[in-house]
């Protein structure tokens, strides 16, 4: 279950823990909590209901309450961008800058903004749907969704706005390592931790 996996996890570990997929509920947030996970990250959840946000960081802090929002490119939206759920299948017809500054008025302490129309592709970020979310908000934004390259990287975290970036497939495939994108970012000036 999802609860053992985070406490196995959350044991060996030294660095934050952020656990995201098919939380909808605050004891389903309470429940990672008590392992060990030190924020959760909700979605679809959210979208169906945004209440659960306000409760959420008023229950547990901001800092432990991420939102995860995916977009695709919607032309006609004033952003340029639609928030999709359940894993990028459902358009909602939000647009995203509105959803992303609704986010942030609810208490969310982050947001983890993946391009569904990049991820997978290893083309780069979405750079213009970055910066159409940072641009708006205060809060810190992940960039997720499309990192092929070191450069992608750079570009995420300076033109884009974003604090962090997120890969997968590089890392998982060993294409890059996390020490490499790191002394490459430090190398351009971008502090890391």
């Amino acid at each position: 279950t999802r609860i053992r996996w985070a406490r196995e996890v959350a044991a060996v570990i030294d660095i934050p823990l952020l656990v995201g997929g098919g939380i909808a509920t605050l004891a389903d947030m309470g429940a990672l909590f008590e392992v060990g996970v030190s924020a959760v990250s909700v979605n679809s959840a959210a979208v169906a209901r945004p209440g659960l946000i306000k409760e959420a960081a008023e229950h547990y802090g901001s800092h432990r309450v991420v939102i995860a929002i995916d977009g695709r490119r919607n032309d006609t939206l004033p952003s340029g961008y639609e928030v999709v759920v359940n894993g990028g299948r459902v358009p909602t017809g939000l647009d995203l800058g509105t959803w992303a500054r609704e986010v942030e008025r609810r208490g969310a302490g982050e947001i983890l903004l993946t391009s569904m129309d990049a991820d997978g592709t290893q083309a780069g970020f979405d750079l213009r749907m970055l910066q159409a979310v940072t641009a708006t908000v205060s809060i810190p934004v992940i960039a997720s969704g499309g990192a092929g390259s070191l450069a992608h990287f750079y570009d995420a975290l300076t033109v884009g706005g974003a604090e962090a970036a997120l890969a997968a497939s590089l890392f998982h495939y060993n294409t890059l390592t996390i020490g490499q994108v790191k002394a490459y970012l430090r190398q351009r000036g971008v502090a890391v931790r």
